[in-house]
């Protein structure tokens, strides 16, 4: 173990000794997350050169970024942001192709204009520097937007994301066919909206949750819908899973090895898409890594369903007292 470890494990293990005596890597509270409607009610656009993007904002003070990964959107942090708001002014944006966000039909969209997209968004808002916090391919975008924009990420926040030469991972080549033979809709997509139980299940997108039981309808709905309501938006769906097919990551391996602001790695290990070597391969490529945490039952997209470890964490990054949840029972329902 290093220095670094050791010391940032203690504070940690300080915060942990005022949870509830509930597993860390599955404990929620009581409280009621964000429902889909009143997170619908509170998004916002801000129109920019590059797109309308669609955000939620909640809040005040240094800023922390959100970003989603595929095919979700900006709902899928509502529990952080639920649990970080009296910390952060916590920002929540849809990438382009994915959510709410319009994008115009001749705009290119990948992960390094996703990255460009991001930093514009800040400057609209007036912001400088962010913490970033991010997931699946929204951590694979916010590699690059630290190799592009290195002065405005104070902290970096990354769960299981693309990494290195895992960019993209197998398991996501037969999407990148199914888009480039623009049938990604039709035949992904607008089955499990017709079956929400095919959503749930390892077919759809229950194969990326810790708990797929809990996917409600509403929430599959949040997610999957607005990939799928015009011809435009379909094809974008098509260009962005096309993009994710090009390793973005190879190229900027010295400009993460050049970032020395602090980082942190918790990773779930029963995702199937990216094994723990990719968070210990960050680990040492990030000279400012505080080392990893490993989520023994966790999937995927366990940020959405986990959010006092994504709280419990950003908080000891970002050198604030711990934040004590109430009385846990389950894991938080989606």
């Amino acid at each position: 173990m290093t220095r670094r470890d050791f010391l940032y494990g203690s504070s940690l293990a300080a915060s942990a000794a005022l949870l509830p005596a509930t597993s860390a890597d599955a404990r929620a509270t009581n409280t009621q997350p964000i429902d889909a409607k009143t997170f619908d009610a509170s998004r916002k656009f801000a129109n920019l050169p590059i797109s309308n993007v669609a955000y939620v904002e909640r809040g005040h003070g240094l800023a922390a970024l959100f970003v989603h990964g595929y095919p979700l959107n900006g709902f899928q942090w509502r529990g952080a942001l639920d649990r970080l708001q009296a910390h952060r002014r916590c920002i929540a944006p849809d990438v382009m192709g994915l959510g709410h966000t319009q994008t115009p039909e001749e705009q290119t969209i990948s992960p390094v204009t996703q990255a460009e997209m991001l930093a514009l968004l800040l400057d609209s808002l007036h912001i400088d520097a962010v913490d970033l916090v991010a997931n699946d391919s929204g951590g694979l975008v916010s590699q690059v937007f630290v190799a592009k924009y290195p002065h405005r990420v104070r902290t970096l926040l990354l769960t299981n994301c693309d990494v290195d030469e895992n960019n993209p991972p197998p398991q996501f080549l037969p999407l990148i066919a199914l888009a480039k033979n623009e049938t990604l809709a039709d035949r992904f997509f607008v089955p499990q909206l017709n079956d929400k139980n095919l959503a749930r299940s390892a077919k759809g997108l229950g194969s990326a949750y810790t708990y797929p039981d809990r996917l409600t309808d509403e929430t599959i709905e949040t997610y999957l819908r607005p990939l799928v309501e015009t011809p435009l938006r379909r094809s974008q769906l098509d260009q962005y899973t096309v993009s994710l097919g090009t390793n973005e990551l190879f190229a900027i391996r010295d400009d993460l090895h050049r970032w020395k602001g602090p980082a942190r790695m918790v990773w779930g290990l029963k995702d199937p898409f990216f094994g723990a070597q990719w968070a210990e391969w960050l680990d040492k490529t990030l000279p400012g890594s505080r080392g990893v945490r490993k989520l023994d039952d966790a999937n995927l997209f366990f940020p959405e369903e986990m959010p006092d470890v994504i709280a419990e964490e950003a908080l000891a990054l970002w050198g604030i007292s711990p934040w004590k949840p109430k009385q846990a029972t389950s894991p938080t329902e989606l």
